[in-house]
C-alpha cells in the first residue's frame, strides 16, 4: 500500500513539474492580457462612434449642401456599429480584418467631416463643435495609444505562444496566434499635396 501510495505521490510531482514548464497558465495569462487590450481598443473606438452623431448634427446646421459627407460619416459610423466584435474576431484575421476597414472608413469619413468645417469660418469659431473637435482628436489619440498597447501585448503573446514547450501546449489547446493591426492600404506613400 506504501508503495501505491508513493508512486502516486511521484506521479503527481512529476505532473506538476512538467505541467508548470509547460506554458499553459503563462499562455492563459497572456491571452487575457490581449482580451483585455481589445477591449480598450474597443473602448476608445466606442468613444468616438458615440461623439460622431454630436459632431454631424452640429456641422448639419451649418453645412446644409455638404449632405454627401455627412452622409458617408453616418453610414461609416453605421457600419462600425453594425459589426459584432467579440473573442471571434481576435481569433479570425479575415474578421479582424473587416473590423480595421470599417474602423478606417469611419477614420476617413471624420477626416473629410473635419475638412468640410474650414470652409465655415462660423462653424471653426462655434463653442460646440471646438469642443467636440478636441474630444474627437483627444479620441484618436486614446485610439493610437491603445492600439499601440494591444500591438505590444499581441506582439508579447504571438512570441511567447511560439516558443518551444509552449508551442506544444497551445498546439494540445488550440491556441493559435492572435491577429494584430497593419498599416492601411497605400501607407507608405507620401500623401500628395497640390496647391492649384
Amino acid at each position: 500500500m506504501s508503495w501505491i501510495k508513493n508512486s502516486a505521490l511521484a506521479i503527481a510531482l512529476a505532473s506538476t513539474l512538467t505541467l508548470t514548464g509547460c506554458g499553459y497558465n503563462t499562455l492563459q495569462v497572456k491571452d487575457e492580457a490581449v482580451i483585455a487590450a481589445w477591449s480598450e481598443v474597443q473602448n476608445q473606438y466606442q468613444r468616438r462612434a458615440d461623439l460622431v452623431p454630436n459632431l454631424v448634427n452640429v456641422v448639419k446646421g451649418y453645412a446644409k449642401h455638404e449632405e454627401q459627407v455627412l452622409t458617408e460619416v453616418t453610414q461609416a459610423r453605421a457600419n462600425v456599429a453594425g459589426l459584432k466584435v467579440d473573442k471571434e474576431v481576435l481569433e479570425d484575421p479575415a474578421l479582424f480584418q473587416k473590423y480595421q476597414e470599417a474602423q478606417s472608413q469611419m477614420t476617413g469619413a471624420l477626416s473629410r467631416l473635419i475638412a468640410v468645417s474650414e470652409n465655415y469660418p462660423d462653424l471653426k469659431a462655434n463653442e460646440q463643435f471646438r469642443d467636440l473637435q478636441v474630444q474627437l482628436e483627444g479620441t484618436e489619440n486614446r485610439i493610437a495609444v491603445a492600439r499601440n498597447r494591444y500591438i505590444t501585448t499581441v506582439q508579447d503573446f504571438n512570441s511567447y505562444s511560439r516558443q518551444f514547450p509552449q508551442v506544444m501546449t497551445a498546439k494540445v489547446i488550440g491556441m493559435d496566434t492572435k491577429p494584430n493591426f497593419s498599416a492601411e492600404q497605400g501607407a507608405q506613400n507620401a500623401p500628395k499635396v497640390s496647391f492649384d
